[in-house]
């Protein structure tokens, strides 16, 4: 592996929009054709995109889903200020510039078969991507399993899953359409009250969940997340408390995301001591102890 493993791989696309659709809470699905992006995105990775010719600012968004066949690229994201506000107003036909894909992305864990996927607002995107790679990657008896988390409507079709899955409270039934098209247990968590939902913190479901497993079942878990920075330290912390590896996903503001401007630049522990790494391009995948050390976890 180079020093720069972003160099060469990352590329800008005159994207056309294909779809856009709007979904309660200012929340949208955007649907983009770019070819070259679609080919060599992963799980974590995310594109840098122009919201409007008279905005020069780009603004993030993780990958949601990457078809190389057709060369779409799907986003969800909630409006945010002003670039997202702009960002809602395309429609169809329309263009817009795609840098991508950039950063790190999650990695296999070796001798962990069992993956534990926790994503909490729009920090489900990266899930719904790594769900998607590690099922076709899989049997179907170690299929990984996905719980989400939000405050607001899922922007997702809902059902009642047909997927038991042991440890998980009766009352939180409702999983994803897609997860259970794909053969995926998926299962939600929220504090507004949502029908077939676990009432409280999508963390909180996973620890009941993690808390009926032996130990031989636990040393196959690993657990992956994205969302909020309280609901990333409060995964790592979880996993802390179980003994399991944890992969985190990081948000933060970003300039120019290809590693330039050092904007976005977090303190992670490493072998040689405490050091500044940026989220765009050395993450925004890191492993959940570098960036939230046990000692401030409690």
């Amino acid at each position: 592996m180079t020093d720069r493993p972003h160099r060469g791989t990352i590329f800008v696309h005159d994207a056309e929009v294909v779809e856009q659709r709007e979904y309660p809470g200012s929340q949208f699905i955007l649907t983009v054709n770019a070819p070259e992006c679609a080919r060599t995105a992963g799980p974590g990775s995310f594109a840098h995109i122009s919201c409007d010719p008279g905005l020069p600012m780009r603004r993030p968004l993780s990958i949601m889903t990457a078809d190389p066949e057709s060369g779409e690229l799907v986003f969800l994201y909630k409006i945010v200020g002003e670039g997202l506000t702009l960002l809602s107003q395309k429609n169809k036909g329309d263009r817009v510039s795609v840098l991508g894909p950039i950063g790190r992305e999650f990695w296999p864990v070796p001798g962990r078969g069992h993956a534990l996927l926790i994503g909490g607002g729009v920090g489900i995107p990266p899930m719904v991507f790594l769900a998607d790679r590690l099922r076709k990657a899989a049997d179907a008896e170690r299929r990984p399993l996905v719980l989400m988390g939000s405050e607001l409507p899922f922007p997702f079709e809902l059902k009642p899953s047909g997927i038991d899955v042991p440890g998980i409270p009766a009352s939180a039934d409702q999983g994803l359409a897609m997860m259970e098209s794909w053969g995926v247990p998926s299962r939600l968590a929220s504090l507004a009250g949502f029908d077939g939902c676990h009432h409280g913190y999508v963390t909180d479901l996973a620890r009941e969940w993690l808390a009926t497993l032996g130990p031989r079942e636990l040393d196959d878990v690993a657990v992956f997340a994205c969302g909020p920075t309280p609901m990333l330290a409060a995964t790592a912390a979880l996993a802390a408390d179980f003994g399991l590896p944890c992969q985190v996903s990081l948000e933060e503001f970003m300039a120019c995301a290809v590693g330039g401007c050092a904007g976005c630049a977090v303190p992670v522990r490493t072998d040689q001591g405490v050091a500044m790494k940026r989220v765009c391009v050395d993450g925004p995948v890191f492993e959940a102890g570098s960036v939230f050390p046990p000692c401030l976890l409690y």
